[in-house]
C-alpha cells in the first residue's frame, strides 16, 4: 500500500505541475492573441497572424483543460489510497517532484538488497529450515551458496563526457545446509528436502532477475530525465530567448515565434513526465527489492499537443 501510494503521489505531483505550466502558457497565448487582434483592427497586423495566435491560444486552452482533468483524477486516486475525507482533503502537494539524485543507485547494491530483504525469499528459507526440523535434521554436513554477488569493481559510463561511476560489489551469500541422509528409509525425506532446496534456488534466481529488470528500467528513466534536465530544457530556454530577440528585430515572423512556443511547451511537459517516470521506476525498484507485489505502474508518455498544433509545428 505504501509503495502504491508513493506511485500515486508522484503521478499527482507531476500532473499538477504540468497543469500549472500550461496555465502559464495559456496566459501568454491569450496576451498574444489579444495583441494580434488589436493590431489587426488598426491595420498594423494581418488576418493570418491573428488567426495563428488565436488557434495557438485555443489549442493551449484545450490542452490545459485536459491537464487539469488528469491532475484532478491523479489527486483523487491519491486521496483514495490515503483514505482521506473531510478537512483532510485540503492537503497540499509540492509544486514539483524532487530533482534527480546526483548519482543513481548501483546494480550491485540493488541485487544485494533484494537477496537480503525480499520477503518471499526469507519466507522460503524459513520454510526450508522448518522442513529440516520436521525430519529431525540437525547436523549439517556442508552448506551451499544459492546466491553470490562477487566483490569486484564495476565501472560504468552513461555517455561521452559523463563521469565514470565506480562501485565496489559486496559479497552476498544465501546459504542452506545439506545433510547426510544415509539409510534408504530416509530417501523420501531427502527428496522432499532437496525439492525445497531447488525451489529456493529458483526463487533466488528469479529475485535477482526481477531486481535487475527493475534496475534497468530505473537507469533508463534516470538517463532520459537527466537528458531533459541537463540538455533539452537549457537549450530550449536559449532558443526561446534568441527567437524573441529576432522577433523584436523583425528578423522572424510571428509564425516562427509560435512554432518555437509550441516546441517549448512540448519539451517542458515531456521533461515533467520524464521526471515522473523516474520516480515511478524508483518506486518499482523498491517494490522489486522487498517483494511487495501488487504490480508496477507503467511509465506514461508525455501529454501531446493536439494534432493541429503538431502539424503547425512542422
Amino acid at each position: 500500500m505504501a509503495l502504491e501510494t508513493r506511485r500515486a503521489w508522484a503521478s499527482a505531483v507531476a500532473a499538477a505541475s504540468t497543469a500549472r505550466f500550461l496555465a502559464d502558457a495559456q496566459t501568454g497565448a491569450q496576451a498574444a492573441s489579444e495583441l494580434s487582434k488589436r493590431l489587426a483592427e488598426t491595420g498594423a497586423g494581418n488576418k493570418l497572424d491573428h488567426a495563428r495566435n488565436q488557434v495557438f491560444f485555443a489549442e493551449t486552452t484545450a490542452e490545459l483543460g485536459r491537464a487539469r482533468q488528469r491532475a484532478h483524477s491523479a489527486r483523487e486516486r491519491l486521496v483514495r489510497l490515503m483514505g482521506l475525507s473531510g478537512d483532510d482533503l485540503a492537503f497540499k502537494l509540492p509544486a514539483d517532484l524532487p530533482p534527480l539524485p546526483a548519482q543513481p543507485r548501483s546494480l550491485a547494491s540493488v541485487e544485494q538488497d533484494a537477496v537480503a530483504r525480499r520477503i518471499d525469499l526469507q519466507i522460503a528459507r524459513i520454510e526450508l529450515e522448518a522442513l529440516a526440523k520436521s525430519y529431525g535434521l540437525t547436523g549439517a554436513t556442508r552448506f551451499i551458496n544459492l546466491v553470490e554477488v562477487g566483490g569486484q569493481w564495476n565501472r560504468t559510463r552513461e555517455g561521452a563526457g559523463d563521469p565514470t561511476l565506480s562501485q565496489r560489489g559486496i559479497a552476498v551469500e544465501l546459504q542452506v545446509p545439506l545433510f547426510d541422509f544415509g539409510e534408504a528409509n530416509v530417501r523420501e525425506a531427502e527428496q522432499t528436502y532437496m525439492q525445497a532446496v531447488n525451489r529456493l534456488t529458483a526463487k533466488a534466481v528469479n529475485v535477482r532477475s526481477e531486481a535487475r529488470e527493475a534496475y534497468q528500467a530505473y537507469r533508463a528513466a534516470y538517463t532520459v530525465a537527466r537528458q531533459y534536465a541537463r540538455e533539452v530544457l537549457p537549450l530550449r530556454q536559449v532558443i526561446s530567448e534568441e527567437m524573441v530577440l529576432r522577433y523584436n528585430a523583425m528578423q522572424v515572423d510571428v509564425f516562427a515565434l509560435l512554432t518555437e512556443a509550441r516546441a517549448r511547451i512540448l519539451s517542458t511537459t515531456a521533461a515533467i513526465e520524464a521526471l515522473r517516470d523516474f520516480r515511478l521506476a524508483e518506486a518499482n525498484l523498491a517494490s522489486a527489492v522487498i517483494g511487495s507485489g501488487g504490480g508496477s505502474a507503467e511509465p506514461g508518455s508525455a501529454p501531446a499537443m493536439t494534432a493541429g498544433a503538431a502539424e503547425a509545428g512542422h
